[in-house]
């Protein structure tokens, strides 16, 4: 048997359907702590926004998920909403292959951008887009965004508001 995070299945990356909705509720609840969202919101991240999204897919199962959009403001960056994988996709490099799968989607033509939101102690997200910049050889820069206290009344850390770019959109691969 492999150990961990060294699976021999391949992990193929898709545009995300409909029929992923309920998917990724059940993989975002198996990945804390990242903030849950209803079936619904989950089931429109899917539809309304599958273009900036990506499934990560491993034996009919959903092992990695980034959710993302661009913003109408600002037609050049792609926010990403949420990055979650699973303990059995982890550790292969699948949350920096999934962003770069979504950049390099034709949908993605005109952006220079991306932004996301972390919090201060998310490690993991800090290394994940740290080294998406440096392979994108774009400027990173952050500031607090939202407020603990002031948007979130104490109930949950500051976001803080992550830009990279201006990176130049790698060529189209074959894939989601």
């Amino acid at each position: 048997m492999a150990p961990e995070g060294s699976n021999t299945t391949a992990i193929t990356l898709r545009k995300p359907h409909r029929d992923d909705g309920l998917q990724l509720h059940q993989l975002v609840a198996a990945c804390p702590p990242l903030d849950p969202n209803s079936i619904y919101c989950n089931l429109l991240q899917c539809s309304h926004f599958a273009d900036t999204g990506v499934a990560a897919e491993m034996n009919g199962d959903l092992v990695g998920f980034i959710s993302g959009y661009i913003p109408p403001q600002q037609p050049h960056t792609l926010f990403i909403w949420q990055v979650a994988v699973h303990r059995r996709g982890r550790g292969q490099g699948l949350a920096k292959r999934m962003l770069k799968a979504i950049v390099a989607r034709k949908h993605c033509a005109g952006v220079t951008h991306l932004e996301t939101t972390i919090t201060r102690d998310n490690d993991a997200s800090w290394a994940l887009f740290r080294s998406f910049a440096a392979d994108m050889g774009a400027e990173l820069s952050y500031a607090e965004h939202f407020e603990k206290n002031a948007h979130f009344g104490g109930q949950h850390d500051s976001e803080y508001l992550l830009r990279i770019g201006p990176f130049t959109r790698p060529a189209a691969a074959s894939g989601p």
